[in-house]
């Protein structure tokens, strides 16, 4: 499905290009992903935003039903570290406030997919304002194991600029949202 920045197959017709990565976290582990499976929270969910470049661009694409699909893996806590997380979580260390970007080159995001590639998929949106209805969106099942000090560099992020005191970056996570009609299908039985 997706092979270095280029995302096709499963519920989308063509190639989508990768625009960028991020994450959805919360102040503990029993919550921040964005998405619920069975009653299940996780702590955090990587979100890989992809766009249809048959519109051009990605502002275009922002206004067609077809224009972004976003993979998203959940990351639960445990034991076991995710060696691949390493690398992006070194980079954030040139981000630690709010307003900054660094990018993020040589790298091939598929290292963060779980074995398993079944996943759910609906049309929906993003989850942040303007919350355009434009995304089909790719939820892996199986999630990625990070560790406990991988989750604290997370919430060790902060909310403000360079110049303004420290409050951690928490809780970035918009609140399940009724389906309104959406159907949810699964790639596996």
């Amino acid at each position: 499905m997706l092979s270095f920045a280029v995302l096709r197959g499963g519920p989308i017709q063509g190639a989508y290009r990768l625009r960028q990565l991020h994450f959805h976290w919360g102040s503990s582990d029993d919550h921040g992903s964005e998405h619920i499976v069975d009653g299940v929270k996780y702590a955090a969910e990587l979100h890989m935003v992809h766009w249809n470049p048959k519109h051009g661009n990605f502002a275009p694409a922002l206004k067609q039903r077809d224009g972004v699909a976003i993979v998203g893996v959940f990351l639960q806590v445990g034991k076991t570290l995710k060696r691949e997380m390493k690398r992006i979580l070194e980079e954030m260390e040139s981000i630690k406030t709010k307003g900054k970007e660094t990018p993020f080159l040589h790298f091939d995001p598929s290292i963060l997919f779980p074995k398993s590639r079944d996943y759910w998929t609906y049309e929906g949106s993003f989850t942040t304002p303007p919350c355009e209805e434009c995304v089909t969106w790719i939820l892996l099942r199986e999630p990625i194991v990070v560790s406990p000090d991988q989750m604290a560099k997370l919430r060790s992020l902060s909310m403000n600029t360079e110049n303004e005191p420290f409050h951690p970056l928490v809780d970035n996570w918009r609140p399940q949202q009724p389906l309104k009609g959406r159907v949810v299908r699964a790639s596996f039985k």
